[in-house]
């Protein structure tokens, strides 16, 4: 629980009354690329910072501080360093951040060196806590699990669902050449051969690619009939384009979330992302009755926002946030070492959460509780398929 102090609490409702706007006591980072090529999912996920932050000042703030955010706009890791450095000169507590695991890996070196707590609520990219630093910290499930959990939902899902039999399938695995892409892909590869699959293809390209076309007719000609794809919005939308037009038609398509569980993605893609099947973060749609505090959080983004959700991202990070700064919370103090301290220290069980993640830290700073969910593209919408408790539908298979 947030240790609210109500005399602050009072005392910050007169200076609002007074000035129109209360003083901030704890100063955060909040690194995301709002503008550029990920702004569209950058902005999203800040938005989930966003709330969380709004909701905890509503009720009085961290330990009776209130929390002002400090916005830094990282469109690359050149661009994410640079703003890191004017965080930490700006007195943050700490830094939140930041969807892209390129923009992560490079920012959180900074943060460590200056002794800053990073909180890492939606970068994937399993090395981000690999390099044995102190004060990192994610939220989130990273790529180690992630392609794994790809491959485990088609072959104890996709395929038998389709009528499938693993020795006779072909895999073609394609992504996005950044560290995001990169590591699911080996995972997914990994995972595939472990469980008897022929892996005819691994072709990676750039994200900001304008022309998949020759890696398509490669696919066609191995007679790949499962495609696994890790895109962001721009590649996802191009593959299924270019796809159709070969005249290229797998059996299966399964996303690794990015631009996958986008609802403008589907709009663009059209039909073809009907059948389509997702991997991702934990989206709005899941039942609510395993995710105490989701009708509250969508409440709160609708009002705020005039939309609902684009996507999981939102979401995501509203959970992450709240969990980070109830550590903060506890640790009664933001001395960087209280705070590592408190973070190891926090534990939530599955199903307490807006989402229905758990939390368990290990001394990496990653959340070994957080987990992938099975999404599927039907009729235009994205809906939860598994956990079995948090699934709103039934798999809908091609045979």
């Amino acid at each position: 629980m947030f240790k609210f102090n109500k005399i602050a609490l009072a005392l910050g409702v007169c200076s609002v009354l007074a000035s129109g706007a209360a003083a901030a006591d704890m100063k955060v980072g909040a690194l995301f690329p709002f503008s550029g090529a990920l702004a569209l999912l950058g902005q999203e996920s800040y938005r989930g910072l966003e709330l969380a932050v709004n909701e905890i000042n509503a009720a009085g703030g961290v330990n009776g501080e209130k929390i002002e955010i400090v916005k830094a706009d990282a469109v690359d890791p050149t661009q994410a360093v640079s703003e890191t450095k004017r965080l930490i000169s700006s007195n943050v507590v700490g830094v939140f951040g930041s969807y892209a695991s390129g923009i992560s890996y490079a920012a959180s070196p900074v943060t460590e060196l200056a002794g800053v707590p990073y909180f890492e609520l939606g970068a994937t990219a399993h090395k981000i806590t690999t390099r044995g630093y102190k004060y990192l910290f994610r939220s989130n499930p990273n790529t180690a699990l992630y392609g794994v959990s790809v491959v485990n939902a088609l072959h104890d899902t996709i395929a038998p669902g389709m009528g499938l039999n693993p020795k006779d399938i072909k895999i073609g695995i394609i992504h996005e050449d950044g560290p995001y892409g990169t590591d699911v892909a080996a995972t997914e590869k990994k995972r595939a051969q472990e469980l008897g699959y022929t892996v005819a293809e691994v072709l990676p390209y750039s994200a900001k690619t304008v022309d998949l076309s020759s890696l398509i007719l490669r696919l066609k000609g191995a007679k790949v009939d499962v495609v696994l794809q890790t895109a962001y919005q721009n590649d996802a939308i191009l593959f299924f384009s270019q796809a159709r037009a070969a005249g290229f038609k797998p059996k299966v398509v399964i996303g690794a979330g990015g631009g996958y569980s986008l609802a403008d993605t589907a709009k663009a893609v059209g039909a073809d992302m009907n059948g389509v099947f997702d991997l991702d973060f934990p989206q709005s749609s899941i039942n609510p009755a395993g995710a105490p505090g989701l009708d509250k959080f969508l409440e709160a983004y609708k009002s705020t926002y005039k939309s609902d959700p684009q996507s999981g991202h939102s979401l995501t990070n509203y959970v992450g946030a709240k969990a980070f700064f109830e550590a903060i919370g506890n640790a009664k103090s933001t001395d960087r070492d209280k705070i590592r301290e408190a973070v190891l220290a926090y534990k939530k069980p599955a199903g307490q959460t807006a989402n229905g993640w758990a939390f368990e830290f290990g001394e990496d700073g990653q959340n070994n509780a957080s987990t992938f969910y099975v999404m599927q593209w039907q009729d235009g919408k994205l809906v939860t398929i598994a956990p079995g408790n948090l699934a709103l539908g039934k798999p809908v298979f091609k045979k």
